[in-house]
């Protein structure tokens, strides 16, 4: 068996230009909204979540909230779950009840992470609607979902791993993609 290829395809200043365009474009659809919560889905939407809602807040005169959705136990995927055990907690200190909700993803894949984020917020209140940022969309849904909100589209096959590292998790910022000798 082959060992398997690792390629950096996005740099830390490759994805900062990508997240300054995420956030015009929220910060331009939402323009004259009082209120936006940005949420983040554990692990890497929720730094994606407070970076994005540091450039909208320059951008927009709402008031604007972050704050973090776990969805371990809507059914995330088990590989997680064995992986990371621990429940990080949903952390939303504000009511999400009649404001527009960004929920904040790294990797947009199958939708089923998405789906179950959505249900999860559903079960918290009642947005006036969700729009969904998603730093990077993979393709292949088995869901029909699609982001509002995309920093960069990277079709790959399910032989491949697309990762984004961020500093706040990971100690850098890229965005790599390994290609799985067999």
């Amino acid at each position: 068996m082959a060992e398997p290829t690792v390629k950096c395809i996005l740099t830390a200043e490759e994805i900062e230009k990508k997240l300054n365009r995420i956030a015009t474009e929220i910060a331009e659809r939402n323009m004259g909204v009082k209120q936006l919560a940005l949420v983040g889905i554990v692990r890497r939407g929720v730094p994606l979540a407070e970076r994005l809602a540091k450039r909208v807040q320059k951008l927009t005169d709402a008031e604007l909230f972050t704050g973090s959705l776990d969805i371990t136990l809507y059914g995330a995927n088990d590989d997680l779950i064995a992986r990371f055990p621990v429940l990080n907690g949903t952390d939303i200190p504000f009511s999400i009840a009649g404001i527009p909700v960004i929920l904040v993803d790294d990797i947009l894949y199958t939708g089923k992470t998405i789906h179950r984020a959505i249900n999860a917020l559903l079960d918290i209140d009642e947005p006036s609607e969700i729009q969904l940022a998603a730093f990077l969309d993979r393709g292949r849904r088995c869901f029909p979902i699609s982001a509002d909100y995309v920093g960069a589209r990277v079709p790959s096959s399910r032989l491949e791993r697309v990762t984004l590292h961020l500093e706040e998790v990971d100690g850098l910022d890229e965005v790599v993609i390994e290609k799985r000798g067999y």
